[in-house]
């Protein structure tokens, strides 16, 4: 069915406009539909849906939670064929989704957001589109994910380098990497992943790590023809492995946020993990942390450092100085020549949204309003930008269980706001300063006594060292903080026109 589209000229009228179609533009879509609502348009940049699982494609692409906890809760999947899915299956069950619910009428893919202005007079966002085309919307639906844009490091001479070059959520797929000499700069989620896909084939590959992660056993393994089918036949059994595997997942948030000192066992089990895979004790030494586990992202890998001891496989420990026409440069003085250079540097975390895309009361601008650090309460609602909803937002990211978990909830919290609008007769609700102020003062309080806020330099802190990404505690409470919608927190603006 076709969302309701009065046209005003070139523009057109919605109730809910949606950025983004991954899991959460997804996941927003189909609740919205199920309370009833149908008048929305999702909006993606990208001529597919699935967000991050369709952009990054990179060999070896894969989750690291497991395949039936990261996957919504209405929607489950009895045919994942491994314990961690592979990116392919994670993206076709996005598109299954997607399908299923019949979201297609309502989607508007390789449409990017240019700009979204809100206009007070009419208590509506005006969209601008990358096309020109323009929406009024009454809510904005923000799903663009935390991990989007990706972050390219500042390298002397990069620009002058010859071969082929790029960063691995943008993988080159026409580039035959059989026979290169590959440098791969980074050792985050993403570099564990790629090494151990492309070092059989590549003629030489270099391994630029300026810190090493700490990375725990993956334990993958595929599903027999047995366990998918009791998944499929047995539907408590499903729920019953799924409600295991988040449990098992929460309990790692004592480590990380309550009693630090757990993480002992962790540095014990990577240890292991390290000495099973690396026998020179020089390169071993090379690739032990010299930070708490769980400071930065804890990993998981099988493969990574059987990878790293093979003849063809460098490790450069001093990270990269400058790149020439055909060499990259570690700060070391260590020269690698090169034909392939893959940035496997992760993403703009901390800084999400770019300049200049939402403008809320006054004009003021979104990343103008986060000069200080990025905050929202709830991770959601940000004041002085009425009808906006962030998914994902600030410190609702996780370091020890399933974002889909999250995002249902925001999900849910959403439509309590929309029908507590609803119910008040207003057209507008923003979130009241004072409560938004008091609700990230004790978020940092909190952080400041976790593990991530232990003093390593992590994707997790922005610039100013400050902690805007991580929920602080257990999914859990933040579910229980997002089950009822306290109108009292906000204020409501009467209709325009209105009293």
């Amino acid at each position: 069915m076709q969302p309701s589209e009065p046209q005003r000229g070139d523009e057109t009228v919605v109730e809910v406009l949606i950025i983004g179609a991954g899991f959460g533009g997804i996941c927003t879509a189909i609740r919205l539909q199920q309370r009833g609502i149908r008048d929305y348009v999702l909006l993606e940049r990208a001529t597919e849906v699935g967000g991050t699982w369709e952009a990054n494609t990179y060999p070896g692409c894969a989750c690291d939670v497991q395949s039936h906890l990261y996957s919504y809760s209405f929607e489950a999947n009895p045919d994942w064929s491994h314990a961690f899915a592979p990116q392919p299956e994670i993206w076709r069950y996005i598109r299954h989704c997607a399908e299923k619910y019949e979201l297609g009428p309502h989607m508007r893919l390789g449409t990017g957001v240019r700009r979204a202005r809100y206009d007070e007079a009419s208590h509506r966002w005006h969209v601008e589109t990358d096309g020109g085309d323009v929406y009024l919307a009454r809510f904005v639906v923000a799903a663009t994910g935390g991990l989007s844009i990706p972050s390219l490091p500042d390298i002397d001479g990069l620009e002058q380098f010859e071969g082929d070059c790029f960063h691995s959520a943008r993988w080159n797929h026409e580039v035959d990497l059989r026979g290169k000499r590959v440098a791969v700069v980074g050792t985050g989620a993403s570099a564990i992943q790629i090494v151990p896909s492309i070092a059989p084939e590549v003629g030489r590959l270099a391994l630029f790590q300026r810190t090493p992660p700490w990375i725990l056993p993956r334990l993958d393994r595929r599903f027999t023809r047995v366990e998918r089918w009791l998944c499929r036949r047995v539907p408590w059994l499903r729920r019953f492995y799924r409600a295991l595997l988040y449990f098992r997942l929460e309990s790692r948030a004592l480590v990380f946020t309550v009693a630090p000192i757990l993480a002992n066992l962790i540095r014990f089990v990577a240890r292991w993990n390290i000495r099973r895979g690396v026998a020179d004790p020089a390169l071993r030494d090379a690739l032990t942390p010299d930070y708490d586990p769980g400071c930065k992202r804890v990993l998981l890998s099988d493969d990574y450092y059987p990878s790293l001891v093979r003849d063809n496989v460098d490790v450069v420990c001093s990270g990269v100085k400058e790149i020439t026409a055909n060499q990259v440069v570690a700060a070391d003085g260590t020269r690698f020549d090169a034909d392939v250079i893959i940035f496997a540097t992760g993403f703009r975390a901390t800084a999400p949204i770019p300049p200049g895309l939402f403008e809320g009361r006054g004009g003021l601008d979104l990343v103008e309003r986060w000069e200080g650090g990025a905050e929202a309460f709830k991770g959601m609602a940000v004041s002085g930008f009425p009808n906006l909803f962030l998914l994902m937002g600030p410190n609702t990211g996780l370091g020890h269980n399933s974002v889909v978990f999250m995002i249902e909830a925001q999900v849910h919290y959403l439509l309590e706001a929309l029908a507590a609008l609803r119910n008040a007769g207003s057209t507008a609700l923003e979130v009241r300063r004072a409560v938004e102020a008091d609700y990230n003062r004790k978020i940092q309080r909190r952080l400041e006594r976790t593990i991530w806020n232990s003093g390593c330099n992590s994707w997790y802190l922005d610039e100013n060292g400050r902690n805007v990404t991580l929920w602080p505690g257990f999914t859990l409470e933040y579910w229980l903080r997002t089950r009822r919608f306290l109108s009292s927190d906000y204020e409501f603006a009467p209709p325009p026109g209105g009293p």
